[in-house]
């Protein structure tokens, strides 16, 4: 048998580095996966590789790209600054991607350099997290960004200038923790004409949620404030909303004609799928509350309710909902059982509405948080005898006492499908 030539240092090395020969752009792409410590790191593979990191359009600094041994806070703060100063100056090509978020990275005033930096290219995502100290005031240049898509911001205080028009190719706005002044906020949101995702959570110096977004399809917002209310959102399709701090029945809230439920869903033609979280309803619960909305959410899908059942008002606007919404395919109801004090003639709820079949598509019914009270239960029946191609129903209990009393009472209730399978679930 012949055998084969021994092969070269040369050609070994040749076959072995097979993706130094890869074209530039995938040599990039790869590098761009890479924490940045990593990436920096392929300068020693060999001769081509050397700087070619530089060339990377994404550059990440966080804890996984950036791991600094040390327990003085001072040595860590100077070599985290040390470090991404050297990879700013050596990076000689655009940087689309831009994100600080490390947890040993205080608000200092070195952020200002970096990000008048980025503002003279053509950033398109920023991400920038404070997660220690007070929080950061953002430099008048991040609102000259003219390229942004995408915009992160965690522990931040927003102050843009006077001449500051919006950023109009934004399409992503994530606010977390952040303090700005109500009409700031409502400014960059009216100004930003192609936005399409917006989230707010924990926020300060605004309280009213005034959404003039025509673009916009994905809402989450959570924290504290009084009013909330959609002008030219007609698009808006996935909304998630939870308010942190209980309605107060003695607050100069207005209880008249004036409905809060209305007002919400007045334009919100097309929402697919709505989350109301914390203590949300009760705000919508404020006013008189109709038996269901004028126009139907017709294209709703899915809904998530966090309800008191012990609270008449809440039932009621959490009842208009459901009779509102034709074509549910799934429901979710978180119940807040450790309220105890009952507002209004809660019993016999449930049992005094006389729909028939009202929920031609809903499959998938989930009830977590309950304890086995009466209008718990109504409920329950309700939505069992007016579900006809209703698949399967979860039922959570707030505890595993009383489980399986309870599962015999659910066994005895009318189901106006007969597919429809309830499954209880211990803690």
């Amino acid at each position: 048998m012949q055998r084969e030539p021994p092969k070269f240092p040369c050609e070994i090395d040749t076959e072995l580095d097979r993706i130094s020969s890869l074209p530039g752009h995938v040599l990039g792409q790869i590098l761009s996966l890479l924490p940045i410590r990593d990436a920096v790191r392929t300068s020693a593979l060999k001769r081509k590789w050397r700087y070619k990191w530089s060339q990377i359009p994404r550059i990440v600094f966080d804890y996984q790209g950036i791991s600094i041994s040390s327990q003085d806070q001072t040595t860590i703060k100077n070599k985290l600054v040390n470090i991404i100063d050297h990879i700013l100056l050596l990076h000689n090509g655009p940087i689309y991607k831009f994100k600080l978020s490390h947890c040993d990275l205080l608000g200092v005033s070195d952020i200002d350099r970096w990000i008048l930096h980025l503002s003279r290219g053509s950033t398109k995502e920023f991400v920038l997290e404070i997660w220690k100290g007070q929080q950061y005031k953002l430099p008048s240049c991040l609102f000259s960004f003219k390229n942004l898509v995408y915009l992160e911001l965690f522990n931040c205080l927003l102050k843009p200038p006077l001449a500051f028009k919006g950023f109009r190719n934004l399409k992503n706005l994530d606010l977390q923790h952040v303090t700005l002044a109500q009409e700031v906020f409502e400014k960059l949101i009216s100004s930003c004409a192609m936005l399409e995702r917006l989230t707010l959570i924990n926020f300060d110096g605004f309280t009213h949620l005034n959404i003039n977004a025509p673009n916009l399809q994905f809402f989450d917002v959570g924290g504290v404030f009084d009013d909330v209310s959609f002008e030219n959102a007609f698009v808006l399709a996935l909304v998630s909303i939870g308010l942190y701090v209980n309605v107060k029945h003695d607050q100069n809230v207005s209880y008249g004609s004036s409905s809060k439920l209305l007002r919400f869903f007045v334009n919100l033609p097309h929402v697919r799928r709505l989350e109301i979280q914390s203590y949300f309803l009760k705000y919508l619960a404020i006013g008189k509350v109709p038996s269901k909305l004028p126009k139907p959410c017709i294209d709703l899908n899915y809904l998530s309710i966090r309800l008191n059942f012990n609270d008449y008002e809440e039932n009621s606007a959490a009842l208009c909902l459901l009779r509102s919404c034709p074509n549910l395919q799934e429901i979710e109801i978180l119940a807040r059982p450790e309220e105890q004090a009952v507002v209004g003639p809660v019993t016999d709820f449930w049992d005094d509405d006389h729909w028939k079949c009202l929920f031609g598509q809903l499959r998938l019914v989930k009830i977590v948080g309950i304890s086995g009270i009466r209008s718990e239960l109504d409920c329950i029946k309700f939505l069992l005898s007016n579900s006809p191609v209703l698949e399967k129903m979860t039922i959570k209990p707030v505890s595993n006492e009383g489980g399986w009393e309870l599962v015999k009472q659910l066994l005895h209730f009318r189901r106006a499908s007969i597919q429809a399978e309830v499954f209880h679930l211990e803690l």
